[in-house]
């Protein structure tokens, strides 16, 4: 087996064909120990392809998987007592109480029964499911359901815990506690790797890939990333920003735009030429407007990685 500082997660040329479709493209991904990785992209973008594969749930086309010093799909079955797995949706029996999920999940680990016990307790209070033991699953709220997910992932002590969207149906502030419950398990020593389409959970990530097309178009630490973009980020205040945006939607070197509340947001080439382009279009349709460089974040990174290719083919879901 590896030493503690290898990689959790190394793949190489990783690849996943449906038919005709091709969902993961030739994937490389370095995922080291103790750390959250997350993957940000599209739907379609190949994020659950990718997660099904290395946790040895679905073969894959091409390439080579390394999960905790276990090769994939050869030795699946071993690292399935040393992974966590949690789906977008809720998976757990909707007939069961809270207790009795986790009872389930824990007789399915194979704990002795002292141990199980110790662990439900445990996990009940750690996610403050205590008051709702006797509470049959499928009449709880989405946040519970979450915290119970979470529980039963975790149930087994897994070093490593692979989530796919896993908030994507919970309000913002179970959100945020979902997070701080990751981090507490990272301080732990458990490394989780996390799909998501919020840009405020993918800057949370302490490395981050973002997936398109089912190719890895960019990896790194989300600051990073933001610091590498090519172009530049320009802020236009003025009182028309939805005509401003309408007005530079094809001008050349602009490639993105976005409304932010009364101004407009700018994604374009780092050029004088470009600049002076942005300004004379203004000029030309009457617009009066103030026009500053400002700070890239996480959601200029992921336009400027995700538009550069137009999709031929859409992943099946």
């Amino acid at each position: 087996m590896p030493s503690e500082s290898a990689p959790a997660i190394v793949a190489r040329g990783l690849s996943r064909r449906f038919g005709a479709v091709r969902a993961v493209d030739s994937v490389d991904l370095t995922v080291a120990r103790a750390q959250v990785y997350g993957f940000l992209g599209p739907n379609g973008s190949g994020k659950s392809t990718t997660i099904r594969m290395l946790c040895g749930l679905l073969l894959p086309s091409g390439g080579a998987i390394e999960v905790l010093g276990y090769k994939i799909p050869q030795q699946a079955e071993p690292l399935k007592r040393r992974i966590g797995y949690m789906t977008q949706k809720f998976s757990l029996y909707d007939d069961l109480s809270v207790r009795e999920n986790l009872e389930f999940v824990a007789a399915v680990h194979e704990l002795p029964p002292a141990h199980a016990r110790r662990r439900v307790e445990a996990l009940l209070a750690r996610h403050r499911l205590a008051e709702l033991h006797a509470q049959l699953a499928g009449t709880l709220s989405g946040g519970e359901k979450q915290r119970l997910a979470l529980a039963a992932a975790v149930l087994h002590e897994p070093e490593l815990l692979l989530l796919d969207e896993p908030t994507s149906a919970v309000d913002p502030q179970s959100r945020r506690e979902f997070w701080d419950a990751l981090f507490a398990l990272v301080d732990a020593g458990t490394t989780i790797l996390v799909s998501t389409h919020y840009m405020d959970e993918a800057e949370r990530c302490h490395r981050l890939a973002i997936l398109d097309h089912g190719r890895l178009v960019a990896d790194g630490a989300p600051r990073e990333l933001a610091e590498a973009l090519p172009g530049v980020v320009l802020l236009i205040d003025c009182d028309n920003p939805r005509r401003a945006q309408e007005t530079l939607a094809n001008e050349r070197g602009v490639e993105a735009t976005a409304q932010i509340g009364a101004s407009l947001r700018v994604l374009a080439a780092a050029d004088a030429a470009t600049r002076a382009r942005i300004d004379a279009a203004l000029q030309r349709a009457g617009i009066a407007a103030r026009i500053a460089p400002t700070r890239p974040n996480l959601e200029d990174v992921f336009v400027a990685a995700t538009r550069r290719r137009p999709r031929a083919e859409a992943p099946p879901p």
